[in-house]
């Protein structure tokens, strides 16, 4: 079972802000979707409420304090990491897809990180990537790409 987080995230390690993506960019959000398409996403709540449609062949696994009967019953949701960590090993993969407290609590389980690194900042943002130990990983630019005059990297950290 491989444990991977996708995140797009700017100079200073951006990811959100007022709930939403910074850097809407459609060829990214296209590297998401054929990445993440037919495998559960595990998410918190923030990022559940923020999606503003189902994503479509993709298995919904929320961690929150909110009760479960609060949740469609499609939805699975886990107020306790060590149980979604338990029930998440039937699969051949997950994929983590934020927000910031949920990377940070997955951070030291992910077997890979597919990030977007955009070559831009916003001061505004009010959502942030945690710090990780790039040591720990084999990166691979896998692309470069620009869209909207912004410039960005998709990046393979694999853990060593």
């Amino acid at each position: 079972m491989e444990i991977i987080i996708i995140a797009a995230i700017g100079k200073n390690n951006e990811l959100g802000k007022n709930n939403n993506l910074i850097w809407p960019l459609k060829k990214d959000l296209l590297f998401f979707k054929n990445n993440t398409y037919g495998y559960p996403i595990i998410m918190g709540y923030n990022t559940y409420i923020s999606l503003n449609k189902k994503l479509e062949n993709r298995e919904y696994i929320v961690l929150t304090h909110k009760e479960k009967n609060f949740f469609p019953t499609e939805i699975k949701v886990f107020n306790n990491i060590n149980e979604l960590l338990i029930y998440i090993k039937k699969y051949e993969k997950v994929f983590v897809i934020g927000g910031a407290s949920i990377y940070k609590q997955f951070i030291k389980y992910t077997d890979r990180l597919l990030l977007t690194q955009i070559d831009a900042i916003d001061k505004d943002a009010d959502a942030f990537f945690p710090d990780f130990d790039k040591k720990n990983f084999e990166i691979k630019i896998l692309d470069e790409k620009e869209e909207n005059k912004i410039k960005y990297k998709h990046i393979e950290y694999r853990r060593k």
